[in-house]
C-alpha cells in the first residue's frame, strides 16, 4: 500500500486507518531518516490499537522500549536509535515482546541480524509536495 501525506494530521490518519489491518503477532518496522514522522505515526497507531485517542505515547528514545495493553494483545513499541549493539535488544524484552504482542520498531537496521524475516515494513520518506509531504508505503515481507 502506498499513501501520500501533506501534513501531519494525514499521516495520523494514515495510521488509524492502517491499524485496522494489524494482527496480534505483527512486527513493524518504520524506516526513514530523523524527521520522517517515524514517531508521529507509531503514536497515532498506538493510541489507535488501544482504543484511546488521547493516551499519553512518549516516545522511547531513551528508555529504548514502551509497553501498552490494547485490547486484544500487548504492545512493545521499540527506539532503537540508540542502541550500540544488536546484542544490546535480548536485554529490553525482544524476545517475549515479538512471541507475545504487536511490536513496533523504529531504527530497524540496529537489529542487525536479529531483524525478524516476517514482518510488516513502513517506510515513511520526502515526498515531492513541499517540505511536509511524505510517501508512506507500507508492505508485508515474509
Amino acid at each position: 500500500m502506498e499513501y501520500t501525506s501533506d501534513s501531519e494530521d494525514q499521516t495520523i490518519e494514515i495510521a488509524r486507518n492502517f491499524a485496522d489491518e494489524i494482527k496480534q503477532d505483527d512486527i513493524l518496522t518504520l524506516h526513514g531518516t530523523l524527521g520522517m514522522g517515524k514517531s508521529v505515526f507509531a503514536r497515532a497507531l498506538i493510541r489507535a490499537l488501544c482504543k484511546e485517542p488521547e493516551l499519553d505515547v512518549p516516545s522511547p528514545t531513551f528508555t529504548l522500549v514502551q509497553l501498552y495493553d490494547a485490547a486484544d494483545a500487548q504492545i512493545a513499541h521499540f527506539d532503537l536509535y540508540r542502541l550500540e549493539d544488536p546484542e544490546e535488544i535480548f536485554e529490553l524484552g525482544w524476545e517475549d515482546a515479538i512471541s507475545s504482542g504487536i511490536t513496533l520498531v523504529e531504527w530497524p537496521d540496529r537489529l542487525g541480524p536479529y531483524l525478524p524475516r516476517e514482518r510488516v515494513d513502513i517506510h515513511l520518506q520526502a515526498g515531492d509536495n513541499g517540505p511536509l509531504t511524505r510517501k508512506i508505503l507500507i508492505e508485508r515481507v515474509s
